[in-house]
C-alpha cells in the first residue's frame, strides 16, 4: 500500500505499524525502513528484507525529551543535539530504555538515535508513539533510496506501507557520531562533515 504524506495518510500508515508491520517514509536524508522499535518479530523482518546479518538499528524520534528517554545525553551530546537536531546528524549513545529488545542493538548496550528535519517523517513518528526504527530502505551494500521509484526497485513488495513524500531533501544518509568512548569518533560522514562535528564538542 502507498499513502500519501497527509494527516490521512500518515494516520493509516501509524495504524499499520501498530500492528507490527513495516513502513517505508521519507526523511531529509533518505527514505527509511521502520517498525515498532518494541516489537521483535517485525525487527526480524527488517534484517531479513535487508538481507544483512545483525547489524544494530537506529532509531528516529519525535523531539528532544523523546531522544533522552532513550539515550544517555553527556554535555557533549546535548551540545551536539542543540546544535544538528533536528538535522541528519545520528548520535549514538548509552541506551537508557531497557524494554528495547536486545535484537534492535544486537546486544549491545549502545543506541543510535536522531531526530530528523522533515515534517512528515515527524507527524507519522509522533503518530507511532514517539520513535520509529529508521533504517535506510535498501538490501545491505546497495544504495541508499532518495525517491519512492528507488525503494520499489530496491525492495519490491517486502513492505506493507509506503509513505510517498516524493525525492528526499538531502539524498544522503546522515553522519553517525558515537560518544560512548573517552572521545567522540564519527563512524560515518554523511550529509554532515566529521570536521565540523568534532569541531563542536572538542
Amino acid at each position: 500500500m502507498i499513502v500519501k504524506c497527509t494527516e490521512e495518510g500518515l494516520v493509516k500508515a501509524s495504524e499499520i505499524v501498530k500492528k507490527g508491520k513495516l513502513v517505508v517514509y521519507p526523511t531529509d536524508t533518505v527514505y527509511g525502513l521502520g517498525c515498532n522499535p518494541y516489537d521483535s518479530k517485525a525487527i526480524e523482518r527488517i534484517f531479513e528484507l535487508k538481507s544483512r546479518g545483525c547489524k544494530p538499528l537506529p532509531l528516529l524520534c519525535f523531539n528532544m525529551s523523546r531522544a533522552e528517554e532513550l539515550i544517555v545525553l553527556d554535555r557533549k551530546g546535548l551540545r551536539l543535539a542543540s546544535k544538528f537536531w533536528p538535522g541528519p546528524l545520528t548520535i549514538v549513545a548509552k541506551k537508557k530504555d531497557m524494554a528495547l529488545p536486545q535484537i534492535l542493538t544486537c546486544g549491545s548496550d549502545k543506541l543510535g538515535v536522531r531526530i530528523p528535519d522533515h515534517p512528515c517523517a515527524r507527524r507519522l513518528i509522533e503518530l507511532c508513539g514517539g520513535s520509529l526504527v529508521g533504517t535506510s530502505a535498501n538490501r545491505s551494500g546497495s544504495k541508499s533510496p532518495r525517491t519512492p521509484g528507488e525503494v520499489l526497485k530496491e525492495l519490491k513488495g517486502g513492505f506493507d506501507v509506503m509513505v510517498d513524500g516524493g525525492p528526499t531533501p538531502l539524498g544522503k544518509e546522515s553522519t553517525v557520531v558515537d560518544l560512548t568512548g573517552r572521545s567522540p569518533v564519527v563512524i560515518r560522514e554523511g550529509a554532515i562533515n566529521a570536521s565540523e562535528i568534532l569541531e563542536y564538542v572538542e
